[in-house]
């Protein structure tokens, strides 16, 4: 566990609650990438992955608080970009 991993999940944990607030308050997802998000939700796994393997502390569940506010922001995505909202590259 270092200091650093901690402040990086807290920073990330810290700015998605914003974007979904957004798209909640909007239902506009425009400029959003679902591939992105996909990307991080990667990311937040094979954290995930690491401290289960190697190094299991109360850090992962910061791993697993980041990745269900990606997930929630990507559902937000996919259920707003059907309904006539603005899109990345529409």
């Amino acid at each position: 566990m270092s200091v650093f991993e901690i402040g990086m999940l807290a920073c990330f944990g810290f700015s998605w609650p914003f974007s979904i607030a957004k798209s909640l308050r909007t239902h506009v997802v425009e400029g959003k990438s679902p591939l992105f998000m996909w990307i991080v939700i990667l990311g937040y796994l094979f954290g995930i992955a690491h401290k289960a393997v190697y190094d299991m502390n109360w850090v992962t569940w910061l791993y697993a608080a980041d990745l269900l506010l990606v997930a929630t922001d990507l559902f937000l995505y996919y259920r707003y970009a059907g309904k006539g909202s603005k899109v990345a590259g529409g």
